[in-house]
């Protein structure tokens, strides 16, 4: 089993991503963290209880501070042509949900998981990577401990989607992302190199939602928004399905290729956000990618495969 807390900012795609985790028979759920950036924290987080108690989950529930790791940096706009004012698609989700939250802030909620389970716990984050740096800064020693680092954001040989440089989770909070990558722990990158080529088709998605009634005709409802906004951006009438590339990645890793090397995050300029990794394979003048660990950026996918496995596990 893998035990996998799930760093998120829900956001449509975002619940795809927990519908699978918690669906998926290998895979223990033992946390969900909030971060903001497809909505507020407040939102996020009442979109992260929502889902929780609508799908049956048993995993607690951690807020995030809701603030970017360089407190200079403040939010521009939420993006609500994608996700909607609610960030579930407009679906109306109530404003208050009758469930309590952990105690404990996002970060201290992983420092104190991850020790309790050394070497055995896996970071799932979709969203901006603020609660992960919080945590490296107030214990660096948990990267010791983690078992595995799994990011869905940044793009390394296409170009961005919110900059032509840079991917949204990584340009909302590029101080967080920069000190994740060099942390000394194992960071597979899951960007856009490899989710563009993955899309769940609104006819695909009314054919699951035939096989698994009440959990999937929630997807379905939340997922037509996005699906609306996405038109714009893919051939087929769909959405991508982003986050859920890097949680398929937990359990099926040979559906992806990955190169090697250190990976770095512009901040500031006209670059700001833009992840850089410097190939393992490639010799270069002393610079500022030296000395750190070697992580790996997904640069390949099977993308027809990735597409199977999810509508397997969406519809248990």
């Amino acid at each position: 089993m893998h035990k996998v807390i799930f760093d998120t900012d829900p956001g449509v795609d975002d619940a795809m991503a927990l519908l699978f985790l918690h669906n998926h028979p290998e895979i223990d759920l033992i946390g969900i963290t909030t971060v903001f950036g497809n909505a507020s924290i407040e939102t996020t987080t009442r979109n992260a209880l929502f889902l929780k108690r609508e799908w049956g989950i048993a995993a607690p529930v951690a807020k995030g501070d809701g603030k970017t790791y360089n407190p200079m940096r403040n939010p521009i706009d939420w993006p609500v042509m994608i996700h909607g004012h609610d960030g579930l698609g407009n679906i109306d989700v109530p404003e208050t949900i009758d469930l309590p939250l952990d105690p404990r802030s996002a970060s201290r909620f992983i420092i104190e998981t991850v020790r309790a389970n050394p070497g055995e716990v896996t970071l799932i984050a979709v969203g901006r990577m603020s609660n992960l740096a919080y945590a490296l800064k107030e214990d660096p020693a948990i990267a010791g401990l983690v078992k595995e680092v799994i990011i869905m954001g940044g793009a390394f040989d296409v170009p961005g989607n919110i900059t032509p440089a840079a991917e949204a989770n990584i340009h909302g909070d590029p101080e967080a992302a920069d000190a994740v990558m060099m942390a000394p722990w194992k960071v597979v990158v899951v960007g856009l190199d490899v989710t563009m080529k993955t899309v769940m088709t609104r006819k695909r998605l009314a054919e699951l939602t035939a096989q698994n009634g009440k959990r999937l005709k929630l997807l379905s409802d939340i997922s037509q928004f996005y699906i609306d906004f996405y038109g714009q951006h893919v051939k087929d009438e769909g959405m991508v399905v982003h986050d859920s590339c890097a949680c398929v990645y937990l359990v099926a890793p040979e559906l992806f290729t990955t190169r090697s090397g250190a990976i770095r995050v512009v901040a500031g300029g006209i670059a700001d956000g833009q992840t850089i990794q410097k190939p393992d394979a490639r010799k270069f003048p002393p610079g500022n990618w030296d000395d750190l660990p070697s992580q790996h950026a997904c640069i390949g996918i099977d993308a027809e495969k990735v597409m199977a496995l999810l509508d397997e596990t969406l519809v248990c």
